[in-house]
């Protein structure tokens, strides 16, 4: 893509700043160089370092799928300097972008299954384009089953997407939140209650979970009681990436790195890293 270092980040314009949620904004942003748009090619589940220049840069899974327009997306959450820098960016202000980075999902190997996606709150975010390529091709895969869970309704994020997402083929969207309010009708209870009431089959299936690290702890359990063996659970690990190449050492797991062996993980291979001396 012409870059000379992989240091160096693309220069991107915003596009356009949605609010999702109190606390999170979907930012879509157009890499400058045309060739450089033409030559990004990522899957879902890869991530990117965005730089809020004068104030940092910090990793975010793309939330948008390759072939839909010139934009990348990204769904950024307003916990530090970096993400409030990003979040009051205007359209038209510039920003940078650098990879791809990571593995991503091979929903390749899942074609022909029935697919469980687990997310709660900002752990949605590398869960929709998952969704979204399943329902972009919705032929290839059995049943899905969406469980989305948030702490109150305001903060369950890509609202406006759910309808589509009901509407699809095979496919049902289960909402439920921690505290409700006075207009919420759905369910009040913790994901992980939720998937031991829905008590999804392990048979011809595969989990893929992202959210807070209480949320997946007690889902996994859930789904071990449920039958489903470690190579059937897939999870997207947070870690304290700065670099994206593997070079400053503050993502390994073991002997592998977040940015580059990952995100990305069958519990199989988790369990395989922490048990390596």
């Amino acid at each position: 893509m012409g870059l000379e270092s992989p240091f160096i980040p693309y220069v991107a314009t915003l596009k356009m700043s949605t609010q999702l949620t109190p606390d999170i904004k979907l930012l879509s942003v157009e890499l400058k160089d045309p060739d450089t748009r033409a030559g990004f090619d990522y899957k879902p589940g890869q991530f990117a370092l965005l730089s809020a220049f004068g104030e940092g840069e910090a990793p975010f899974g793309i939330v948008s799928l390759p072939g839909q327009g010139d934009g990348l997306e990204f769904a950024v959450r307003r916990i530090g300097t970096v993400t409030r820098a990003l979040q009051e960016l205007e359209p038209g202000d510039i920003l940078g972008v650098r990879g791809p980075f990571g593995n991503y999902f091979p929903l390749e190997d899942y074609a022909g299954g029935n697919i469980i996606v687990i997310g709660g709150g900002i752990g949605m975010a590398p869960l929709r384009p998952v969704i979204n390529r399943i329902l972009q091709q919705r032929d290839d895969y059995q049943q899905l089953l969406i469980i989305n869970g948030a702490r109150t309704p305001q903060d369950l994020v890509f609202q406006p997407e759910f309808p589509t997402w009901r509407a699809a083929p095979r496919t049902r969207l289960e909402l439920t939140v921690d505290r409700g309010d006075e207009h919420w009708k759905g369910r009040v209870a913790l994901v992980p209650d939720v998937v031991k009431e829905l008590a999804p089959s392990p048979n011809n299936a595969i989990a893929i979970i992202c959210g807070p690290p209480i949320m997946i702890r007690f889902t996994l359990s859930v789904l071990k009681n449920l039958g489903f063996k470690d190579n059937q659970i897939v999870t997207t690990l947070e870690a304290k990436m700065k670099c994206g190449l593997g070079k400053c050492a503050r993502c390994n797991i073991g002997d592998k790195y977040v940015c580059q062996d990952g995100p990305v993980f069958t519990l199989e291979q988790v369990s395989q890293f922490l048990e390596q001396p």
